[in-house]
Formats: C-alpha cells, structure tokens, sequence
C-alpha cells in the first residue's frame, strides 16, 4: 500500500481540522476539494485579489452539501495580523497557498509581491506560533533556482534569485528555518515545478501557459512562445500536488519535518514539445489546427531556461510518488479547460451583448 493511500485511510478515519489559504485559487481550491472528500473539516481563508468564488462554487457542486457542511470560508488578507490569529486559532495544519506569483508582475511591482508574499507570510507564520498549529505547510517555488544551470535541480543547490517572485519565496523558506529553530513551529516548504490542471484560469497577461494556449488554440488566436520554444520545463499536474501538500502535513517521519521539497514530476518537457501535445490533442474537434503553429517573440525577463527537478528527497522522506505525468494530467484536464473556456466565452457574449442593450 501506497504513503498515499494509507494516509487517505487515515484521514477518512480521523477529522482533523484545516486552514487553505489561497482557498479560492487554482491550488487552493483543489486541495479543498480533496481534503472535504477526505471528511476533513476546512476554514478557507482568501482576499480573491486572484482566486475566484466560481472555483469554490465548482468545489461545492463536486463534493456536495453533506460534505460541503464542514468548509467555513473567511474573506480577508494574510497581512492582516489580526484576522491571520483569528482564522489559524483551533487549526490543526495549515496549506499556505496564497500569494502573488507572477514573475513579470513582481518585476513590475516589487513592493506589492513582498508586502503579500513577505510581509503577510510571516504575520501567518507568527499567528500559527502563538495559536500552537501543529504543522505549517507553505508553497515555494522553482523560481528559488535562479541562475543555478545544473540538472536536475537538487534542494541544497540554488542560484541567484531573477526576479522579485523568487527572492520573496527564498524569504519564506528563510524566515520558515528560523521559525522551527526559535519557536519550534514545524514547517515545510514545497518548491513546486509548473503545476497545471482544473481551476487554472487563462486570462491575463501572466496566466499559466497551458491553459492560456488552450485558450488561443480554441479561438484561433496565436500562441506566443517567449524565446526560441526549446525552453524547458518540469510540467506537474494538480493532483501530485495535492498528494504532497497531504503528505508533508501528516507525516510521521521526522526526518521530514522542517525540509525543503522540490514537487514535480522529475521529466522535462521543451514549449515546442507542450505545443504539439495540445495542439494533437485539440485537433479532432477543432480542425483549423492542423496548419497552426506557434509565434516566437523575445525571452521574458525573470524566466529560468530550464528546470527539471529531482524528487528523490519528497520521494524518500515523504512517500511521494506521481500519480500522473505530463500526458495523463492533459487527457484528465483537458475537458475542464474546454469547458471553462466555453463557459468564460458565453458569458463574456451575455455581458457584451448586455451592454450593448444599455446603451
């Protein structure tokens, strides 16, 4: 038996009570949707500066109202001290999700991504000490590599930081080791590798790059590749996510506790590669694809050229193993992405064609 299925057993035997920040967001809201299918009870906490009701509202018609009984959702801000002492009090574990991270946003705005990624994260921090959390669960990223080329990128060797975003999560990482060693708070930071899946949202300038071509390909607008498309990258989906943010919280492996974990699939896929998958896989239905390629611009600045993680030390302390690589997170997903995009595009008409009556 599997580390996973043997704490989904766990769970589903003893209520354990839960703080998902970032609760209306892409990861957020699928780790709520796990832990409510597990019987956990949840408090959701969330300012929707990215996250959307709509996620949570898919979360509740997928678990249903029996299950959906033990979520309260709070509306609030991670920099607000008091409302972080509010929200974490009687939290057994907390899932840190909430954050600002785009990297092209940060190069903008540096101030905003480390007044929400800095400053708010250590007010949680201190709300969890003080509220005695058993164990604080926070996401990092891949970004913390920096200029470091070597792989595949182990946890003890990183780089320079190039942009805001990455020097924020290396902070978090930072102030998380000096929490354990002053307070005795036991935290764990997951470096997560391009995660996709359901509740990815496509709009803006900085969505994540699957959903957003999906979206282009669908509407016969150009997919932009930054650079020459033999960029890589270490696609993870969703539910390996999911599994980590479990496994980091609930192990009984000390060796575990107060680590750093890289939560990826550990392969390497080029923007060329991921192009043509999406693209073979949306062809059927849409045959305008069949000529259609990609537009390359200028590499974005703050972006890493490679990244391809080794996952031996989630794998060893931890029990993680993949449920899903690269081609079967695209088969799962891939109807929810059309299906939110038909459903964004419809609505999009009603609210054009409302105004347009207004007028």
């Amino acid at each position: 038996m599997s580390e996973l299925q043997k704490l989904k057993q766990s769970l589903s035997a003893a209520r354990a009570t839960w703080l998902v920040t970032g609760v209306a967001g892409f990861i957020g809201s699928n780790l709520l949707e796990a832990l409510l299918r597990l019987g956990q009870t949840v408090t959701g906490f969330d300012n929707l500066s990215t996250g959307r009701k709509e996620n949570l509202n898919q979360v509740r018609a997928a678990v249903g109202p029996g299950l959906w009984k033990n979520f309260r959702w709070t509306e609030g801000d991670i920099r607000d001290a008091a409302l972080c002492r509010r929200v974490t009090r009687g939290q057994d574990y907390i899932l840190h999700q909430a954050a600002l991270g785009s990297v092209p946003h940060s190069l903008e705005d540096p101030v905003q991504t480390n007044d929400s990624n800095v400053n708010g994260f250590v007010k949680l921090l201190w709300a969890a000490k003080e509220n005695g959390v058993k164990r604080f669960v926070f996401a990092s990223s891949s970004a913390v590599y920096g200029d470091e080329t070597t792989l595949p990128q182990r946890e003890r060797k990183i780089g320079r930081c190039l942009s805001p975003y990455a020097a924020s999560k290396r902070i978090n990482e930072l102030y998380a080791d000096v929490f354990a060693g002053c307070y005795g708070l036991e935290t764990m930071a997951l470096r997560y590798f391009n995660v996709f899946g359901p509740r990815q949202d496509p709009n803006g300038a900085y969505a994540a790059v699957i959903p957003k071509w999906i979206a282009a390909m669908i509407q016969n607008e150009p997919v932009c590749i930054n650079g020459d498309g033999s960029t890589s990258r270490d696609f993870c989906y969703i539910a390996n996510v999911v599994q980590a943010n479990l496994l980091a919280a609930t192990t009984q492996n000390r060796r575990a506790v107060n680590q750093i974990f890289n939560i990826a699939l550990g392969a390497q896929t080029t923007l060329n590669e991921l192009f043509e998958l999406l693209r073979g896989r949306l062809l059927l239905a849409h045959g305008h694809l069949r000529g259609f390629r990609p537009r390359y611009g200028e590499f974005r600045p703050g972006d890493i050229l490679h990244s391809r993680a080794d996952i031996g030390q989630a794998r060893r302390l931890l029990g993680y193993r993949p449920t899903h690589n690269l081609e079967e997170g695209l088969d799962e997903a891939l109807d929810w992405y059309v299906r939110d995009f038909s459903a964004r595009r419809s609505s999009a008409g009603r609210q054009a064609q409302t105004a347009v009556l207004a007028r």
